[in-house]
């Protein structure tokens, strides 16, 4: 996927560029995957799509879903076959890569925000 969206903060999903690059770069996509990894693809990518789409919301169930998956990154479990750090490395990925580029997302995305209440303010 070669298109960026910003879910609405104006700050375009750089992240999920990334996971499609790396997608395309290990394993040459999801088709090759075995059925396990393949799940474990979709729900990351959920995870990231999740994490962007309401990383802003006001919304308390929207809000919820975000903390929900923030605590889901941050995690060091590795008793769960589905945990973070157990999909990244099933799929043989380093998982403070995403983690990092996360949360730097999520501070452009509140600067921006921020920013921009700022100029409506002073406009």
């Amino acid at each position: 996927m070669n298109t960026m969206q910003s879910h609405g903060t104006g700050v375009p999903d750089l992240i999920q560029f990334d996971i499609f690059a790396i997608e395309q770069y290990s394993e040459q996509g999801t088709r090759s995957l075995e059925p396990e990894k393949s799940l474990m693809f979709a729900v990351l990518s959920d995870a990231v799509e999740c994490f962007q789409k309401y990383a802003l919301s006001r919304d308390e169930y929207e809000n919820r879903l975000f903390r929900e998956t923030e605590i889901w990154i941050c995690e060091e479990n590795r008793e769960w076959p589905f945990s973070f750090i157990n999909v990244w490395e099933a799929l043989t990925i380093d998982p403070p890569y995403l983690r990092k580029g996360l949360f730097r997302w999520k501070q452009t995305a509140m600067q921006s925000v921020s920013t921009r209440q700022r100029n409506k303010r002073s406009a």
